[in-house]
C-alpha cells in the first residue's frame, strides 16, 4: 500500500507569472490572516477573500496605465465638482471573519475626514465609497467588496468598463455613477485609456480637463 503524504510550502514559494491567478479553496479566516501576514504587504501579488475562497492575483505590467489613469479621473472629477475626497492606494479591506479584499485604488468620499492622517485602517473604519479594480476581477472580488459593503466598484477589463452599484446587498450594473450621474464614463474612460496608451496618461488626461471644462 503506498501512502501518499501531502506536501506543505508556505504560500510565500509559490512563483506566479504575471496575469495569472490561483483560487484555493477551504481556507479559514485564520489561515488567510496568516497567509496575509506570511505575504507581506510589498508585494506584487493582490488577494480576494469571499466564502471561506481565497484568491491571488498577479497583476501584468501593463495594468498599471489604466490603474493610474482611472485613479487620476476620479480626482478631476471630485476636484471639478468641488467634492473633498481622500484617496487610498492599494489596502487590504477585511470585514473580520468573513471577507477581505485590496482594491488597485479607493476613495473616501463621504467619510473623507475620518480618514485623513490614517496610516492603517482599524477595524471600525468605514469601506471606502469607490473601489476601482483593474486587469482580472473574479466572482470573488466582487463578493468580497459585497461583503464589506463597498458601495461602487470600478472594473476595467481588456478595454470594458463597468460599473457596479450595490443596492440592497447585491451589485447591478449601471450605466452611469452616482458620484458622476451626467458624465457617461462607460463610453469616455476605454476611449480615454486607448488615448494614453497612444499620447501618455498625462496628455490624455490634459485632453480630458480640457473636455470636461467645455461641458460645463
Amino acid at each position: 500500500m503506498t501512502v501518499v503524504t501531502p506536501v506543505v510550502k508556505p504560500v510565500s514559494q509559490m512563483q506566479l507569472a504575471p496575469g495569472s491567478t490561483i483560487t484555493i479553496p477551504n481556507v479559514s479566516w485564520q489561515e488567510f490572516e496568516s497567509i496575509l501576514h506570511e505575504l507581506g504587504e510589498k508585494r506584487s501579488a493582490r488577494i480576494a477573500y469571499s466564502k471561506n475562497t481565497l484568491e491571488i492575483m498577479v497583476p501584468l505590467p501593463e495594468h498599471e496605465i489604466p490603474r493610474d489613469l482611472l485613479s487620476d479621473i476620479v480626482k478631476t472629477l471630485l476636484k471639478a465638482q468641488g467634492i473633498k475626497f481622500q484617496p487610498f492606494g492599494s489596502t487590504t479591506f477585511k470585514k473580520e471573519g468573513t471577507a477581505g479584499v485590496e482594491p488597485d485604488a479607493c476613495f473616501y468620499i463621504q467619510n473623507y475626514q475620518r480618514m485623513i492622517g490614517r496610516r492603517r485602517l482599524q477595524p471600525e473604519d468605514p469601506p471606502p465609497d469607490l473601489a476601482i479594480e483593474t486587469d482580472v476581477t473574479s466572482k470573488t472580488t466582487l463578493e468580497a467588496y459585497r461583503a464589506i459593503g463597498v458601495p461602487e466598484v470600478w472594473v476595467y477589463d481588456s478595454g470594458k468598463f463597468t460599473i457596479y452599484v450595490l443596492s440592497q446587498g447585491i451589485y447591478l450594473r449601471s450605466d452611469t455613477s452616482p458620484h458622476f450621474e451626467n458624465i457617461p464614463l462607460t463610453q469616455i474612460i476605454p476611449a480615454l485609456v486607448e488615448r494614453a496608451w497612444q499620447v501618455g496618461n498625462l496628455q490624455a488626461l490634459e485632453e480630458f480637463e480640457i473636455q470636461i471644462t467645455n461641458d460645463e
